[in-house]
């Protein structure tokens, strides 16, 4: 493989474990006259992949497109068992049909950033983690220490706190390395979150397969989300779904303190480089508004995910709802009233029209003056409503519906 295209593929890389370890498994796949194998786990907890999601893909797309033979990992044995969350907390174990589900799903968004139909192999590790018999777990678990697996994170900072840390939690990294084994990887693709997993892999490759250097491990950044805080995650409620609709999409985008416009114009637009660094350098000097880099990052991402004629229709539905100041002149979500009492809460009323949202977060809303009845701002989130067809509510920014029959 050219140089040059070693570079771009490197390009927009956080961490690669050794640091030559991309140009040496590039070299021996070409030796052994066979495409690159690329690991990429999947963990069936939750079905929706968001654009946090999107910046490893893209990135797998690349390599893909260079002949790499990509290998989705669905990790259905761990999920079935429960593994640690990296946020002191183990994670429940899942039925064999809600991880058949949620697989699925993933799958199914995958194909919105990398063609599930070239070089693709979708893999599960019970396939191979099912037929080990306890003789084949004490050889594995021989394979490492207590003290190394102390030195994850998340294990070393509940055991400090004294959080109870199960024993299948410790045994979770070497069953994900074992699939480094399984699969004979030349690279794992892994979050910032997951590097310590994907190093026991190339561990293990190296002790169980006697390779002399095991995979190499490859992060990708981590993209911060809605917040502008904390990394997009379905968890913090501060992502934005590959799946999402378009007005959604756009409208969230819109929302994201401007100091994360370079984070997202990098990491989730596909703009050329030379687009993206006078857009990041427009920002700098303050050579253009915020708000229109902030649109253009907007139609991008729905383009990316619908099309550009939704990308435009999109971005006229926010004018209506967000810029325009008339309130009868936005577009109401139309709401039946059927089952509903004759007298509610406005907090209940509000949950039943926009029940995305938690209470906990309506009332946040209505007690900060975010929601009106009939254009006018309502503050007391129990004060009783008589839900009547035709009352326009507006919840939020971007929320506005009508009651209707």
């Amino acid at each position: 493989m050219e140089k040059e295209l070693i570079e771009k593929l490197k390009k927009g890389i956080e961490t690669i474990v050794p640091e030559n370890g991309l140009e040496e498994k590039i070299a021996l796949a070409e030796k052994e006259n066979r495409p690159l194998i690329i690991k990429f786990g999947m963990d069936p907890t939750a079905p929706d992949l968001h654009l946090g999601h999107a910046v490893g893909l893209k990135k797998l797309r690349e390599f893909q497109e260079t002949g790499a033979q990509i290998v989705l990992l669905v990790g259905d044995f761990t999920a079935a068992i429960g593994d640690p969350t990296g946020r002191n907390t183990t994670r429940p174990p899942l039925t064999e049909e809600e991880i058949k589900v949620n697989a699925q799903t993933y799958l199914d968004q995958m194909g919105k950033v990398i063609d599930l139909s070239k070089n693709v192999k979708i893999v599960r590790n019970s396939d191979w983690l099912n037929k080990m018999n306890f003789g084949d777990v004490l050889k594995l678990l021989g394979k490492a220490t207590l003290a190394q697996m102390l030195q994850r994170d998340d294990f070393a900072k509940r055991f400090a706190a004294n959080i109870p840390i199960s024993l299948h939690e410790l045994v979770y990294p070497m069953m994900q390395g074992y699939d480094s084994v399984a699969l004979n990887s030349d690279i794992e693709f892994g979050g910032r979150d997951q590097l310590f997993n994907c190093l026991v892999g190339k561990t293990l490759q190296e002790s169980i397969m006697g390779k002399p250097v095991g995979q190499t491990v490859v992060s990708m950044p981590l993209l911060r989300g809605l917040d502008g805080e904390m990394k997009m995650s379905k968890s913090k409620n501060n992502y934005i779904g590959l799946t999402e609709p378009a007005n959604d999409m756009f409208g969230k985008t819109m929302s994201i303190p401007d100091e994360l416009l370079p984070e997202w114009i990098e990491l989730t637009t596909n703009f050329d480089a030379e687009t993206k660094a006078n857009l990041i350098a427009d920002l700098k000097n303050g050579a253009v508004n915020p708000m229109e880099i902030k649109k253009k990052v907007a139609k991008n991402i729905v383009t990316q995910y619908h099309d550009a004629t939704a990308a435009d229709e999109a971005e006229a539905f926010f004018y209506r709802q967000v810029q325009q100041k008339g309130f009868d002149d936005k577009s109401f979500e139309q709401v039946s009233i059927a089952g509903l009492p004759n007298e509610i809460s406005l907090l209940d009323l509000c949950a039943h029209v926009n029940s995305k949202e938690s209470k906990s977060a309506l009332r946040r809303l209505i007690e900060s003056g975010a929601v009106a009845i009939d254009g006018e701002k309502q503050t007391d989130a129990y004060m009783k409503i008589t839900p009547t067809t035709g009352l326009k509510i507006k919840i939020g920014k971007r929320g506005f519906f009508e009651l209707a029959d």
